[in-house]
């Protein structure tokens, strides 16, 4: 879980949005639990209006069309940890399609809280990430400067993992610190792009977040991603949040099977 600042953000999402926080130090939240249907998949609808859906994907940032599976198209497993439950009444739809970034002095509410040690599985499905020039994938998180100091990120760290059979894993090393750098975490670096701003979700030098080249794990391509919270914090706190844990807003491919 993040700082004060995300706790006083937090608190703002709450009034805005009930069922995703709880008073009640034992509660459960009702959406923290998602049924993964038939074969451990959610169903995709479509992701939210915000996002600038058209026929075939979404806009991109000079008027063309990226395809949807340069998104997350599935949802193959998710097991949350403690204390989450932010955004999951909204799954799969809120992690689907580009990111809704909130730049370096605040956090998205665009995003599902996996919770402390959760675990989200995710697929492109017809598509899949390929090794190319440079980062092959993008992770977007909800992280920012806290006082707008890039040496002092609110952080949410996780575990990367790619696979192209769903069985075998590769992962990216991710040994949270004191402080940053953070290495090959994902979720210390803030999000830019977001829809109608100009800046693609498919840029690894604009759009923010953390990009991933698969060569560094000796992966040719990846059909699958995991991301494992990485959280040192507990959940003895009342009233309990469920807002803790990494916060995912999106997943982007950049070297992709079917452009």
């Amino acid at each position: 879980m993040k700082s004060t600042l995300i706790l006083l953000a937090a608190a703002l999402a709450c009034a805005a949005a009930p069922l995703a926080c709880s008073s009640d130090p034992d509660a459960s939240p009702a959406d923290a639990g998602i049924s993964l249907g038939e074969g451990g998949y959610v169903d995709a609808p479509d992701p939210d209006a915000d996002r600038s859906r058209v026929d075939g994907g979404f806009l991109g940032p000079d008027g063309g069309v990226l395809r949807e599976d340069r998104f997350v198209m599935k949802v193959v497993s998710f097991t949350p940890g403690p204390c989450a439950g932010f955004g999951a009444s909204e799954m799969p739809g809120v992690i689907q399609g580009p990111p809704v970034g909130a730049g370096e002095l605040k956090g998205s509410f665009d995003v599902v809280s996996l919770g402390i040690g959760g675990e989200i599985v995710v697929s492109f499905e017809p598509n899949e990430i390929v090794d190319g020039p440079g980062p092959d994938f993008i992770v977007f998180e909800n992280a920012f400067y806290a006082a707008g100091n890039p040496a002092t990120p609110a952080a949410d760290l996780a575990e990367v993992g790619v696979s192209d059979d769903g069985v075998t894993w590769k992962t990216y090393p991710c040994t949270p610190g004191p402080s940053a750098p953070y290495g090959a975490c994902a979720g210390w670096h803030p999000v830019y792009s977001a829809p109608g701003n100009g800046i693609s979700p498919v840029d690894p030098e604009k759009a923010g977040g953390e990009a991933y080249d698969l060569a560094a794990v000796g992966l040719a391509s990846a059909r699958f991603v995991r991301i494992k919270d990485m959280s040192s914090s507990t959940c003895d706190v009342v009233p309990k949040p469920t807002n803790a844990g990494f916060d995912l807003d999106a997943i982007s491919i950049v070297n992709a099977k079917i452009p």
